[in-house]
């Protein structure tokens, strides 16, 4: 028998059934790395970049939060949650940007994957924006870094 939960007793995959468990308060903070080239940080206004197609940083914000919400489409067992909670936060240092993307629900299973999904797809919406400035963006280490409800608790040393 799979260690694996998507993987039934006849090695298929499968969604993990949570009916019988206990809906409790859980969140979740992933990160994105990105690395910004010269082009793209020169365009830099403070705390915002704006190419011909808008402000990048907070549409980002808002592309994150959407896909967030919609995880359960893209990844095939993810569980339809309604956040109750789920904010993005860029922070630019260098030629560095910084995407946390923070998910909390009350709910039977956790928010890794939206938290995940977020961070990256505000990462991807940056690329996006500013790819006629330079194609050597460089979207790097997507990973959890806190989760809280369930089984166990978990927290990355960051």
């Amino acid at each position: 028998m799979s260690k694996l939960s998507h993987i039934d007793e006849r090695n298929r995959p499968t969604m993990v059934d949570v009916s019988d468990k206990t809906a409790t308060q859980r969140t979740a903070h992933a990160r994105t790395v990105m690395h910004l080239p010269a082009e793209v940080v020169a365009e830099l206004d403070g705390d915002e970049i704006s190419t011909k197609k808008g402000p990048v940083f907070a549409t980002a914000v808002i592309a994150g939060v959407m896909a967030a919400k919609r995880t359960h489409e893209l990844i095939p067992f993810c569980h339809p949650l309604g956040l109750e909670n789920c904010k993005i936060i860029i922070d630019v240092s260098g030629s560095d940007a910084v995407i946390d993307c923070h998910c909390k629900v009350h709910h039977k299973t956790g928010v890794e994957m939206e938290a995940l999904t977020g961070a990256s797809v505000a990462a991807l919406t940056v690329y996006d924006m500013c790819k006629a400035l330079s194609h050597d963006i460089v979207i790097g280490e997507t990973r959890l870094i806190a989760k809280t409800g369930g089984k166990k608790d978990f927290q990355h040393d960051v």
